[in-house]
């Protein structure tokens, strides 16, 4: 391991666990808050940073995923805001997803996950920003064979008040998420950073919902595809402990500052992070 691309001095077992505890519980705050489950953030930090190698960085960021699913997703259901019966629909598309882009990532060469990391984040960036400056709140009706209000929710709104949402397109929805779970599965995340601009923008779940059920289901899609990391044998010890333990204490933390953000934030911090980083692997990608 060393610290960072610039410097080549090695570090100790010691510093490499303290730092990637450290930096996977930011990770996981913003993860949590974000409903990305901050493997988006971990790889990134791992591969720039800490000088990880790529495919062992995926492997252990799809386990600390599943970490910040487990503590971060009771927090939002307990309060309220996360959908269950949302999260649950779409994830029969996002886990077989998962399965398939796990098994096709050790196809890829490591070029390539840089460059395609840093490719879905400018997409999820761009979608985002369409989502912030277009966004209706037009009344559509529901698609003929699903119930009227089968999949709608509540969600807290500025105030701390709950209101009803109706989730719109959710086919769309459906289509979307499943290859959402093909990136994560490929990537090794939970594909959150696609997930929230897909609930979002396409089905009008309203952000805090979006983010909430987004960190719901992560651990879902990540749990899939980290069956095939393990028996690859791509599972790093030194690499997972610290980053796995760091991201689940930071997702407790996440979840309880997002009721007290606004979403305009929250908006902003999201763009502000993926924009950064999808520079910096981009950047790695071509140079390697």
């Amino acid at each position: 391991m060393t610290r960072g691309e610039s410097k080549n001095a090695p570090v100790t077992p010691l510093e490499f666990t303290g730092l990637a505890f450290a930096s996977s519980m930011g990770a996981g705050a913003l993860g949590s808050m974000l409903g990305l489950g901050g493997a988006i953030i971990v790889v990134p930090v791992l591969t720039l940073l800490l000088g990880v190698d790529i495919r062992l960085a995926i492997a252990a960021a799809a386990v600390a995923v599943v970490a910040t699913s487990c503590a971060g997703a009771a927090e939002h259901v307990r309060r309220g805001i996360a959908n269950v019966r949302l999260a649950a629909y779409l994830e029969l598309g996002a886990a077989a997803g998962a399965v398939t882009g796990a098994f096709l990532s050790g196809f890829v060469p490591r070029r390539g996950l840089y460059i395609l990391f840093g490719a879905v984040l400018v997409l999820a960036a761009a979608g985002m920003l369409r989502s912030t400056v277009h966004r209706s709140t037009a009344r559509e009706p529901a698609e003929p064979n699903l119930p009227d209000g089968e999949l709608d929710g509540e969600c807290p709104d500025e105030s701390g008040v709950l209101v009803a949402y109706r989730v719109h397109r959710p086919r769309l929805g459906l289509a979307l998420i499943s290859l959402a779970g093909l990136v994560g599965g490929l990537l090794g995340t939970g594909a959150g950073i696609l997930k929230v601009p897909a609930l979002d923008f396409a089905m009008r779940v309203p952000w805090k919902a979006s983010t909430a059920t987004s960190t719901l289901m992560i651990g879902v899609t990540a749990a899939a595809s980290a069956g095939v990391f393990i028996a690859r044998g791509n599972l790093a010890p030194i690499v997972v402990a610290p980053v796995a333990l760091g991201v689940a204490l930071g997702a407790v933390i996440g979840s309880r500052l997002l009721v007290r953000l606004p979403q305009s934030a929250t908006r902003l911090l999201f763009l502000g992070v993926v924009l950064w980083l999808s520079f910096q692997m981009i950047r790695k990608g071509v140079a390697s």
